[in-house]
C-alpha cells in the first residue's frame, strides 16, 4: 500500500497528523498530490463552505473563532482554513496555528490550518480550494475560510466558498474603504462587526446606502435586504465577536443564504464557475511545465531575458517558446 494510501486511511479514522500531512501534500503541489485528489474528490460536495473577507482590522479572526465555537456547540465538525501573509524569509504563513483560538486547541471536533498566500493576489491562497476538497471528503460538515485582509479586487473567495461574508467595522476613517465596489458585490451577507463601538449606525447606514445604488454582482444579484423572488439581496447585520454578540443571527443568515442558492441554482452555478477556474489553472501549470521539461528551463530563461532587454515582446517569446 501507497504512503498516500496510508495517510487517506488514517486521515479517515480522524488521525490530525494524517489530516495536516495530506493538506501539505496538496499545498506544496507534491508527487502525491494528484492520487490524494483522484480518492478524495468525488466524496466532496457536501460540506457548508462560509468565506469571511473584508479590510484589515476589521476583527475577521476573532468572530471566525466565535462562529467556529457556535458551530461546535451546535455538534458540527468544523475546520477553519485562514490564509495568511507570507513570510519574505520562510515563505510560510506569519500569523500561524499557535495564536489562533487558544481556547479550543483541546477540541478534536476543530480542525485549524493557516495557509500562506505566497503572493497569491485575490486574498486567498493558490491551493486554498483544494484544501476545502479535502477538509469536505473527510466529513467536515462546516469549512470556515478567512482571506487575507482585502482590497477592491480581492474577490477569490467567491471561488472557494458557497457563502461569503463582508465583515467591516465602525470607525476605520473612509466611509467606504471596506466596501469597495469589487468586494462588495461578491457579499451575501455583510457584517458590521464591532457594533458595540460607535459609529455602527453610521457604517450600517453607509452600506444600505451603496446597496441603494444598485449595485449588481458578477451573477446579477440585486443588492438590498435580502430576498426578492428569485434575487437575493445581502442582509447587513451587527456583531460584537469582543462581545460574542450577533452570533447566532449571522449563522441563521448564512443558512437563509444556502438554502437560497440551492433553491435558486446559484449554488450549482457557483460550483461550476469554481470548477471551470480550478481546471483552468491546473491546465496552464501543466502546460507551462510540460514546455518547460520539453525545451528546458535555461531556454525560458533566455527568452525571459531578451523580453526583459526589450529584443523581444512577451508575445513573440511565448510564440517561439511553443514552436520549439
Amino acid at each position: 500500500m501507497s504512503s498516500a494510501s496510508d495517510l487517506l486511511e488514517r486521515a479517515r479514522s480522524g488521525n490530525t497528523r494524517s489530516i495536516a500531512r495530506l493538506l501539505t501534500i496538496v499545498e506544496n503541489d507534491e508527487p502525491d498530490a494528484a492520487e490524494v485528489m483522484r480518492e478524495l474528490y468525488p466524496l466532496t460536495g457536501t460540506a457548508r463552505v462560509v468565506g469571511v473577507t473584508g479590510p484589515p482590522g476589521g476583527g475577521k479572526s476573532t468572530l471566525v473563532s466565535r462562529l467556529a465555537g457556535a458551530y461546535r456547540d451546535r455538534g458540527d465538525r468544523v475546520a477553519v482554513v485562514a490564509i495568511d501573509p507570507s513570510s519574505p524569509f520562510t515563505g510560510g504563513a506569519i500569523l500561524g496555528d499557535r495564536i489562533r483560538m487558544r481556547e479550543r486547541f483541546l477540541d478534536q471536533g476543530l480542525f485549524i490550518r493557516s495557509m500562506a498566500s505566497r503572493g497569491h493576489s485575490g486574498g486567498v491562497a493558490r491551493a486554498t480550494m483544494r484544501v476545502v476538497h479535502i477538509l469536505d471528503a473527510l466529513g467536515v460538515g462546516t469549512v470556515l475560510v478567512e482571506t487575507v485582509g482585502v482590497g477592491q479586487e480581492e474577490v477569490e473567495v467567491v471561488r472557494v466558498a458557497d457563502t461569503v461574508c463582508l465583515v467591516t467595522v465602525p470607525g476605520l476613517g473612509d466611509d467606504i474603504q471596506a466596501i469597495k465596489a469589487g468586494v462588495l458585490e461578491i457579499a451575501d451577507v455583510l457584517v458590521v462587526n464591532k457594533a458595540d463601538r460607535p459609529g455602527a449606525d453610521e457604517a450600517v447606514r453607509d452600506l444600505a446606502m451603496m446597496q441603494s445604488l444598485g449595485t449588481r454582482g458578477g451573477s446579477g444579484r440585486q443588492r438590498g435586504l435580502e430576498r426578492e423572488g428569485s434575487q437575493w439581496r445581502a442582509p447587513i447585520l451587527r456583531t460584537s465577536a469582543f462581545e460574542n454578540t450577533g452570533i447566532a443571527e449571522l449563522m441563521a443568515a448564512i443558512a437563509r443564504h444556502g438554502e437560497w442558492a440551492r433553491e435558486s441554482g446559484e449554488q450549482d452555478r457557483r460550483r461550476r464557475d469554481a470548477a471551470r477556474a480550478e481546471v483552468e489553472t491546473l491546465l496552464r501549470e501543466a502546460l507551462v511545465k510540460q514546455v518547460t521539461d520539453r525545451i528546458g528551463p535555461a531556454a525560458v530563461d533566455a527568452a525571459i531575458a531578451r523580453v526583459a532587454a526589450r529584443e523581444l515582446d512577451p508575445y513573440a517569446a511565448v510564440e517561439g517558446l511553443l514552436g520549439a
